[in-house]
């Protein structure tokens, strides 16, 4: 019997039902979407393998979501493309990571900018001078993502070459000149970013 604070095991068929094997009863993915809110751990296995499917499972839970008619999409597809745009490339193993902070910050953000938002609309629906601050909240949690992003950045910037001669040292140097180069490029698009996120707050 799986301890108290142990995830509850979700089992997928091939058939594709799923069994909850904490209450013994076969739920849908909008069930799991539903634990996943009231924030009850859990981990999907193929009832064969054994194979933890955990991620397959909660992506398409997010598939379901954002091409729900009756929803409203979450993710701009703007965000999309850059997030595609990162498969394959040097940056793949530092968004993972920026992403789940990011998250984590903007959740323990998200009480006080509830109330911003009821203080915004308690009055009136259309009072969209109130979501100023709210929206300047969010302004900065971007500028923090930003700033962390750039801090990541500067763990895979190049160390200075000491003063050394040699062949060794100057193969080196282009290296590192090269990774330079991406590196560069990177900050540019950083940058950008950052411009954007400033001019959207002079609005």
């Amino acid at each position: 019997m799986p301890a108290k604070d142990d995830p509850i095991v979700i089992k997928k068929y091939a058939n594709r039902r799923l069994y909850n094997t904490g209450t013994s009863t076969y739920v849908t993915l909008e069930d799991l979407s539903e634990m996943v809110k009231r924030d009850e751990d859990f981990v999907v296995q193929d009832a064969k393998s054994g194979e933890d499917i955990t991620h397959s499972v909660l992506t398409q839970i997010i598939f379901e979501l954002e091409n729900d008619r009756n929803g409203q999409n979450m993710l701009p597809i703007s965000f999309l493309r850059q997030l595609i745009s990162f498969y394959g490339d040097q940056m793949q193993m530092v968004v993972p990571s920026f992403l789940e902070q990011s998250m984590i910050a903007f959740s323990k953000e998200q009480e006080r900018l509830r109330e911003q938002l009821d203080k915004a609309f308690g009055s009136s629906s259309m009072d969209m001078m109130g979501m100023s601050a709210p929206m300047k909240m969010v302004e900065e949690q971007t500028r923090r993502n930003i700033e962390m992003f750039q801090n990541a950045m500067r763990m895979f910037s190049p160390v200075p070459p000491q003063a050394n001669s040699g062949t060794t040292r100057t193969a080196e140097t282009e290296a590192e000149g090269g990774r330079n180069d991406d590196l560069r490029e990177l900050r540019d698009q950083i940058a950008a970013m950052q411009r954007k996120i400033d001019s959207m707050g002079g609005q």
